[in-house]
């Protein structure tokens, strides 16, 4: 175990212990943070990152155990004490308010005060104050400006600089990367590392281990509520970490077999949108497409209109040979087309409801008689599916917003399956889901494939959709750039066609089959 480089460490907690009801969650972890520190936290879903983070944040109380800084002991009754210890936590789901402006959202329930007239806020000095704050960030945000016009990546260093106007010590990072460009993680990294040679310690939660070892000093990896070991994260690659949090070997994160390929079942004839320029693309039974291209360049608006979400302006579409008017979501789930979003939390399944409701969403009519939904039959399809797809808690009922990342995924994967869905247009499928989903999400996939359907991958991550697809499209300002089989896979190749040029003549690099994959940039 690599231990603080600092003899004192600014942060400590040793022997954190928390159950819920007869389910103990932590069993007596140690963590240390040094001053000035950028600690990894690693974990699959459900191994105790959260619960830790927030006994940390004084969110939820502790039963065992001490919390130290600066090696003195402390007691959170809340949030608030927390914040004037020194801490600030940025979820993955931002905390800013849309409506108001970024000097509001910096000071909000702490607005300077007029001298004398406390009932009056000294909007001068806030403006001040909140420019001074961002630019000691290299932030060029007007504090005037309402936070809801701004992009996630601005918003993010919004709520950094909320965090420093309270003097931030240890600063928690909840997936801080998951929706953000490549130039947008480059900026983050440039200020962390401004912020590490300013004192601030940061605890770093990712399920991007390739960013972890660019950006942590150290990783500390958490399993079953148990700290497992803490390593040196410049010197431990990417695999070793993911064996370290699963607890098992992972030989092939992309378990790519050879399909037979079947006759075309989908094609895709000079269609256009407002933002799609002239698409053809054909794909075939029992095939695996991808669908590779930068920020911006169409994969997601190709994506929407096959599926009838976006209106298209020409163009046919033919499905097993037929030409068909697809001009809603209704008409292609008609046709055997689903689409899993990349946005899964607000896009491909309500949160709120269960997951035998969820299952049932797309084809009601399976489990309905003369208009009245069956609730027996749905739970009794909802039961065979979570099983076979290994849904975990294995529960119709459970509401779906309770689960992991990887199983909300499985669950909207399901709806699709009881759709009936031969045609299954993925849109990031993996992003935001820790490893091990990852690896059971691919085998899902490949399985999906191997039994006939056709499945269309849309990834921003190089390693998967080389290692999944039986060939690739690359997509640049609206257009097929290139199409690359897969004896031709190249991270190269790829990058180059995406930037509009064409690849060179050198020999293509092998498809990643471990686990080394490179930094997700946020899709089309």
């Amino acid at each position: 175990m690599v231990a603080s480089s600092t003899p004192q460490p600014l942060l400590r907690m040793e022997g954190i212990t928390k159950s819920y009801g007869n389910v103990q969650v932590l069993h007596g972890v140690d963590l240390e943070v040094g001053r000035g520190e950028v600690l990894g936290l690693l974990g699959e879903n459900g191994a105790g990152k959260s619960t830790l983070l927030n006994v940390l944040n004084g969110v939820i109380g502790r039963e065992g155990g001490s919390v130290l800084i600066d090696g003195q002991p402390v007691e959170f009754a809340g949030p608030k004490q927390a914040q004037e210890a020194g801490l600030a936590f940025i979820h993955q789901e931002l905390s800013v308010l849309p409506y108001l402006s970024v000097a509001e959202n910096i000071f909000i329930g702490r607005l300077p005060r007029r001298k004398g007239m406390p009932w009056l806020v000294d909007w001068a000095s806030c403006y001040r104050r909140a420019g001074e704050i961002l630019e000691r960030l290299g932030v060029r945000i007007d504090p005037r400006t309402m936070v809801g016009r701004l992009g996630t990546a601005e918003q993010e260093l919004v709520e950094i600089a909320k965090a420093l106007s309270m003097n931030a010590r240890i600063i928690t990072m909840d997936e801080p990367t998951a929706s953000l460009t490549e130039a947008e993680i480059e900026r983050l990294f440039t200020l962390m590392r401004q912020l590490k040679a300013d004192g601030v310690s940061v605890l770093y939660v990712s399920h991007r281990l390739d960013e972890v070892g660019e950006i942590c000093d150290r990783a500390t990896i958490l399993r079953d509520g148990k700290i497992v070991t803490t390593v040196d994260a410049k010197t431990t690659g990417s695999h070793a970490l993911a064996t370290m949090m699963v607890g098992r070997e992972l030989s092939e994160l992309f378990p790519k077999t050879e399909h037979e390929r079947g006759p075309e079942t989908l094609r895709v004839s000079d269609l256009s949108t407002p933002k799609l320029k002239n698409v053809s693309l054909t794909a075939h039974r029992g095939e695996i497409l991808g669908l590779a291209g930068l920020v911006g360049s169409g994969r997601t608006e190709l994506a929407r209109a096959i599926f009838g979400a976006d209106p298209i302006t020409s163009g046919e579409i033919f499905v097993e040979g037929e030409k068909v008017t697809i001009d809603s979501p209704g008409a292609a789930i008609r046709h055997g087309i689903g689409l899993v979003p990349e946005d899964r939390k607000h896009q491909g399944a309500v949160l709120s409801m269960s997951n035998a409701q969820n299952i049932s969403l797309a084809c009601m009519s399976k489990v309905s008689r003369l208009g009245q939904l069956n609730r027996g039959a749905e739970r009794q399809e909802a039961r065979r599916l979570i099983q076979d797809l290994q849904v975990y808690p294995p529960r119709a009922e459970q509401e779906t917003g309770r689960l992991s990342g990887g199983n909300q995924q499985k669950v909207v994967l399901a709806k699709w399956l009881f759709a009936g869905s031969k045609i299954l247009i993925v849109d990031e499928p993996t992003r935001g889901v820790d490893v091990g989903a990852r690896a059971a999400i691919h085998g899902l996939i490949n399985d999906l494939a191997g039994q006939g359907a056709t499945i269309i991958m849309i990834s921003s991550d190089l390693p998967e959709v080389m290692g999944m697809s039986d060939r690739i499209l690359v997509m640049h300002e609206g257009r097929v750039a290139g199409e690359l089989a897969r004896k031709d896979f190249s991270e190269e190749a790829i990058v180059m066609y995406a930037s509009g040029l064409e690849p060179t003549t050198s020999g293509p690099e092998p498809a990643v089959a471990g686990l080394e994959p490179t930094r997700e940039g946020s899709n089309a």
